[in-house]
């Protein structure tokens, strides 16, 4: 919430580094801001296989199968289904929003842009990554 009414984040994830591929923002939850995570996922990694989203716009349907990508639906109320993404949601609140006023919505996404691809991806450390930040373990694999 910004001092100015909602802002949506969407974001897609690798699940093997942890690392936020694709994201996007808008002032309304529409199918354009999840098409828009996931073509900026497309855009970073041309090959993956999979998604796991609760998204089934025609416009998302589309872009999975021009992908060639396979699809999960989670079950409906189910966060253990998507439960990385959910630990990311629980982490970014905590650490960028929580205690913080509502700040106008430019002001939000510029912390928001900062942390996905600053803090979260480059710098926060993960245990399951042996305390390695997504990229550091990202290099590491493919050394």
């Amino acid at each position: 919430m910004t001092s100015e009414g909602w802002l949506y984040l969407a974001v897609m994830m690798d699940l093997h580094s942890r690392t936020v591929i694709g994201w996007s923002m808008s002032t309304r939850m529409t199918a354009g801001l999840v098409c828009d995570a996931l073509e900026m996922a497309l855009w970073w990694r041309s090959s993956f296989t999979a998604t796991v989203a609760a998204y089934c716009s025609h416009r998302y349907r589309y872009l999975i199968q021009k992908h060639a990508l396979r699809q999960s639906m989670s079950r409906r109320g189910s966060c253990w289904d998507n439960a990385c993404v959910e630990s990311f949601f629980h982490s970014m609140k905590v650490e960028v929003m929580q205690y913080e006023p509502p700040r106008p919505r430019i002001e939000l996404r510029q912390h928001l842009f900062e942390y996905i691809e600053v803090d979260y991806n480059r710098q926060r450390r993960h245990s399951s990554l042996g305390y390695l930040s997504p990229m550091d373990y990202e290099q590491a694999i493919s050394a």
